[in-house]
């Protein structure tokens, strides 16, 4: 015989762990948020199945497409372990939009995805507001994403954090370039800080100081050393764009991330040639002075761990490289050269870490 259902014990959604009208809220509050990224493009607003985006408004001639989904990693246990929200969607655009603009791409449209155990409305209104605050800065739209309810897969208080976005770039103007060459200049602008790669080793390291994060950070005054270490990655896409746009002459561009300079300068580069690194050109920042005398790291895996202070790699031809200087601002900085590779390494280093200019 069929079961008799036991309408005494009834069971809602809600009592399952998940909260629609809370996500409807959450909904409502991301409206204005995303309305202020607008650019030309957007069709529609948040709340459709599907985001839409008008190629056409943007008046590219041969457009191609670029796309990059990436999220924050381990540095979000620290914003969680703190509370300290704010910038951590900075963080997630940042490691997107980035990886688009390295090809020559303007980025268009963003979508991101939050998910939790239990929705925690103000905490996933700060992170999303300074999504919306990155893509702001990008110049790009916030034109949807998911927000999730999963209770039994993290704890509590616990959130992941992932994005998407698309970009578009001239067919004739993707980058890399196919004429770098040995003597090429190598150009860099500085990071604000750890980024966002590395961080499972940072949190060890907190962790074998002893200290705290809310306690003073030993390295920068007036900070805590959890609000130090979650400083958000540096958006790049505004002052790139316009130094691409202005000079015409940038062959390559690498994004400093997990690898540091060691893996990722290799990626635009043919196989011919490599990067001649010079160590004293730059100053390693406190934050990474501090991290590898705590962790007692090596100058190659310093190098091959984080950004080291170097957040963006540009090549360009020895002829133009101070234009490039010039269109790109005082902060930028000449590291390197291009060298024919032979049998050593793809990335050499000449100098010592830490010595500074």
């Amino acid at each position: 015989m069929p079961a008799t259902p036991r309408t005494s014990s009834r069971l809602t959604y809600r009592d399952a762990g998940v909260d629609i009208d809370a996500g409807n809220a959450l909904v409502e509050a991301i409206g204005p948020l995303a309305k202020a990224t607008r650019r030309k493009g957007v069709l529609g607003a948040i709340g459709g199945f599907g985001g839409l985006f008008d190629l056409k408004a943007c008046a590219f001639r041969d457009p191609v497409l670029v796309a990059a989904t990436d999220g924050v990693g381990t540095k979000l246990k620290l914003a969680i372990e703190t509370g300290l929200h704010e910038g951590i969607g900075i963080d997630l655009v940042a490691m997107n939009v980035n990886d688009l603009v390295v090809q020559g791409a303007e980025p268009l449209f963003f979508l991101d995805y939050f998910a939790s155990g239990k929705l925690d409305l103000g905490v996933a209104e700060t992170v999303i507001r300074s999504i919306a605050r990155g893509c702001k800065e990008a110049g790009c739209a916030l034109i949807g994403g998911e927000t999730a309810e999963m209770p039994g897969l993290y704890e509590p208080g616990d959130y992941d954090l992932a994005g998407f976005a698309v970009g578009a770039v001239e067919r004739r103007a993707i980058l890399p370039r196919k004429d770098i060459k040995s003597g090429d200049a190598i150009l860099a602008l500085p990071s604000s800080g750890v980024h966002s790669n590395g961080f499972s080793l940072v949190r060890r390291v907190v962790e074998r100081s002893g200290l705290r994060l809310y306690d003073p950070a030993p390295f920068v005054q007036g900070k805590s050393l959890g609000a130090a270490l979650l400083t958000p990655t540096r958006i790049y896409v505004k002052q790139i764009l316009a130094a691409i746009r202005k000079t015409g002459a940038i062959k390559a561009l690498a994004h400093i991330t997990g690898g540091g300079l060691t893996d990722n300068i290799p990626r635009v580069l043919p196989k011919a040639l490599a990067a001649e690194i010079k160590l004293a050109s730059f100053t390693l920042p406190p934050v990474f002075q501090w991290l590898q005398r705590e962790a007692g790291l090596d100058e190659a895996e310093m190098l091959r761990t984080f950004n080291c202070g170097i957040g963006m790699i540009l090549i360009v031809a020895h002829r133009d490289k101070r234009r490039v200087l010039r269109a790109l601002g005082t902060e930028a900085m000449e590291i390197g050269v291009i060298v024919k590779r032979g049998r050593g390494a793809a990335v050499r280093y000449a100098g010592t870490l830490g010595d500074g200019p």
